[in-house]
């Protein structure tokens, strides 16, 4: 910023007291100055003030050092003394000068109705005065200039607050296309931390619960069937092969650009059900699948979204249901949707201890967010779940997805920001 700007925003009483200093050095030099002089042309030194004059120029000087304070009250006061010198000067002082700026400080400073007609009264007030009450003929040039002068001033003064006025709304609304922008960076970061929460509970609910249930077999029968332990242990290995692939896919949108490129894998989806349906069954717990072979593809979000459902929910049954629980899985197409319904005859024992889940809109009572992160799943897709034990026991998840996105645009890919996985 320019340093006289700086220093007249800091310094405003200094700023008008400085300004007012000029306007009296310009009076006292334009009443030396003598309009009608020889051939019509102003001579210098043609005439002297009066002292009359140069107290009347000193009172109008002084009042404009307090212009922006009350600068009503300082247009009356150099008014006041300008209508006297009118009246009275001759010859007359230029003392109409100190209410020229005093009525250009009124205009920039209020609003347009106050400029025209506090503007308007004061060309009329001093122009009439000088035409009809001063020494000069009323059709004087001086009269006349008043009239000019006392005009350009409140024009001046509007234009200047005009321009202010839009300055001001620029920068207003710069700012707040500033704060929207960051407020919605905000949002999108919201949106996006939740659906990595979601894909990494699900990667590590899923393979970490095979990782036990194997990790346990093994332990159980490594002295007396150590091939079946051998066994187990493999499927750990496979499990936490798969658990540290997802991971490291989904830990690698969190890169920067210029990063290495992580590794990444195509979004998991219903074409992946038999595998992930055999992770379960190796983990002991049997699962019978029913759906068509040849069934249309889903776009992508769904097609992530149905598989995730189905992951989630099996892994509550393995968790949840006991070791005698069995599970079906029915993938079906109905009209425009495709509804997912995955149901066991649990809980088994652990219903006992109240740790299986009951209330989808709640985390289970071991701190589970499975069920809720299901349903954000489906939900953010215009689809429904609903979830709860079943009569006679087990439990009953079942989803409907539209085959077709609720909002426009290209099919998504795990790991890329999509207004489906986004909408929360």
């Amino acid at each position: 910023m320019n340093p006289f700007v700086r220093w007249a925003r800091t310094h405003p009483l200094a700023l008008d007291a400085t300004l007012a200093l000029g306007v009296l050095l310009c009076m006292v030099a334009g009443s030396f100055v003598d309009p009608h002089g020889p051939e019509g042309t102003y001579a210098w030194g043609a005439r002297t003030p009066n002292v009359p004059s140069l107290v009347l120029m000193l009172l109008g000087a002084v009042a404009l050092v307090f212009r922006r304070r009350a600068p009503l009250c300082v247009l009356a006061a150099t008014a006041i003394v300008s209508v006297v010198e009118l009246v009275t000067g001759d010859p007359r002082a230029p003392v109409v000068m100190s209410a020229v700026v005093a009525l250009f400080t009124v205009a920039a400073t209020t609003d347009r109705p106050t400029t025209w007609r506090v503007g308007l009264a004061t060309m009329a007030v001093l122009t009439c005065v000088a035409m009809f009450a001063g020494p000069l003929p009323w059709y004087s040039q001086e009269n006349l200039g008043i009239f000019a002068w006392t005009g350009m001033a409140a024009a001046a003064g509007d234009a200047v607050r005009s321009r202010r006025a839009f300055v001001t709304a620029i920068r207003e609304r710069a700012e707040r296309a500033e704060r929207t922008r960051e407020e919605e960076a905000r949002r999108r970061v919201a949106e996006e931390r939740l659906r990595i929460a979601r894909d990494l509970h699900d990667v590590v609910a899923h393979h970490i619960a095979l990782v036990n249930v194997q990790a346990g077999v093994a332990a159980h029968v490594m002295d007396r069937r150590p091939d079946q332990a051998k066994e187990a242990l493999g499927h750990v290995r496979e499990a936490s092969r798969s658990a540290l692939n997802e991971l490291r896919a989904t830990v690698g949108l969190l890169r920067q650009t210029g990063d290495p490129e992580a590794p990444t894998e195509p979004a998991p989806g219903l074409d992946r059900l038999d595998d992930l349906v055999d992770t379960f069954r190796h983990a002991g717990l049997p699962v019978e699948v029913a759906r068509a072979k040849d069934a249309p593809a889903l776009p992508a979000a769904v097609d992530l979204a149905a598989f995730r459902v189905v992951q989630e929910a099996l892994t509550n049954v393995q968790k949840h249901a006991g070791s005698d629980a069995r599970a079906e899985v029915s993938v079906v197409r109905v009209g425009p949707n495709v509804e997912i319904t995955i149901l066991d005859n649990g809980p088994g024992a652990a219903a006992a201890h109240g740790d299986y889940p009951h209330d989808p809109d709640e985390p289970d009572a071991n701190g589970g967010h499975g069920l809720l992160g299901m349903r954000e799943r489906v939900t953010a897709l215009g689809g429904a779940l609903t979830a709860g034990p079943r009569y006679g026991g087990g439990f009953r998840v079942h989803a409907i997805l539209p085959t077709k996105a609720r909002t426009g645009g290209a099919a998504p890919v795990e790991g890329t920001d999509t207004p489906e996985d986004a909408t929360t």
